[in-house]
């Protein structure tokens, strides 16, 4: 189905291109080009989101592009009736807010745990939700400005670690079309800006705690970080050379916050989430990268303290693991 169908689909309606809670850079450059697609046919639409924007450089994004990005308590009174396109992100998943509007489309690249019907619907499993808008204007011959092309370029080395991680044919496809368009000068600056001063205080806990069985490194940060500080950590220890299998957590008033990196291909990274938090939490995502959570009131479920729950957590992965290593190998 053609995205061309989307302007008839939300026509007469007030529109909103809503992304995942806490968006990251692929989420708000893919609802900005979006939103770039549809003006061009006439359809305005309101990006919106839930949470709060991380980083520094993602606020640099926004005030640099002038990109007009609502977070949920500032839209107005948003109706049952007006329409919602989910972007990077799929209904029904815990990272995206259920919020009043008609969810009527999805285009989102990670797989689906709860099916969900749309009246427009392209989820593909592919590096990044960039690369699917970045197709409409190359499929479609649609112009690209210098500053969307570097959005949408930066989201895609962003979700896929510069294209060493779960880069698929569409990626590869759009990735010099986005090249020749982008500002090096600008993409240069967002890559080298990735951290803070203040990060460096989750990087020190793991270096400190991490733990590492046949392979998986584990790491309790005791403190609150955010999303894409957490999933900098994962990275950060799949990058040992002793580490085939990073699992973080961070310890929030609300709960446990999960990220997990993975290059062993016998391991699916979303279903070992889902799978081992299923009693007590929620979890998917990728192959190779995924998030989950726990909430507080669950806790309990694994032990009366901390250091329980967290003993709880790493018998369950790794037996998770074990027995999918051995299914893999063929051993019984």
């Amino acid at each position: 189905m053609s995205w061309r169908i989307l302007p008839e689909i939300l026509s007469d309606s007030r529109v909103f291109i809503q992304t995942h809670d806490f968006p990251d850079p692929d989420a708000i450059a893919s609802a900005y080009g979006l939103q770039y697609l549809l003006r061009q046919c006439g359809i305005e639409a309101t990006l919106c989101y839930r949470g709060s924007l991380e980083r520094a450089f993602l606020t640099h994004i926004i005030e640099t592009y002038h990109i007009e990005l609502l977070e949920q308590a500032q839209i107005q009174a948003m109706r049952p009736e007006d329409k919602i396109v989910l972007v990077d992100g799929q209904k029904f998943n815990a990272n995206m807010v259920d919020l009043p509007g008609d969810e009527v489309a999805c285009i989102d690249h990670h797989p689906t745990f709860t099916p969900c019907e749309y009246r427009y619907k392209d989820v593909r499993q592919v590096g990044a939700c960039s690369s699917i808008i970045a197709e409409y204007f190359l499929s479609d011959n649609v112009p690209m400005t210098v500053e969307l092309a570097t959005l949408l370029l930066f989201g895609l080395r962003v979700d896929t670690d510069n294209m060493t991680r779960g880069v698929t044919d569409l990626d590869l496809n759009v990735f010099p079309f986005l090249y020749r368009q982008a500002d090096q000068n600008m993409l240069a600056h967002l890559a080298a800006k990735n951290l803070e001063f203040s990060d460096l205080k989750a990087f020190g806990a793991a270096i400190g705690n991490i733990r590492v069985y046949n392979h998986v490194g584990f790491v309790s940060i005791p403190f609150d970080c955010h999303d894409s500080l957490i999933a900098q950590v994962a990275n950060f220890i799949l990058s040992l050379a002793e580490v085939d299998i990073a699992i973080i957590w961070s310890w929030r008033s609300g709960g446990l916050k999960f990220s997990v990196r993975n290059v062993l291909k016998s391991i699916h990274s979303g279903n070992m989430l889902a799978t081992v938090l299923a009693d007590v939490g929620s979890g998917g995502g990728h192959a190779s990268m995924a998030g989950g959570f726990i909430p507080t009131g669950n806790l309990q479920l694994l032990g009366q303290s901390h250091s329980v729950q967290e003993t709880a957590l790493v018998d369950k992965f790794l037996h998770y693991i074990h027995q999918h290593t051995l299914l893999a190998s063929g051993s019984k």
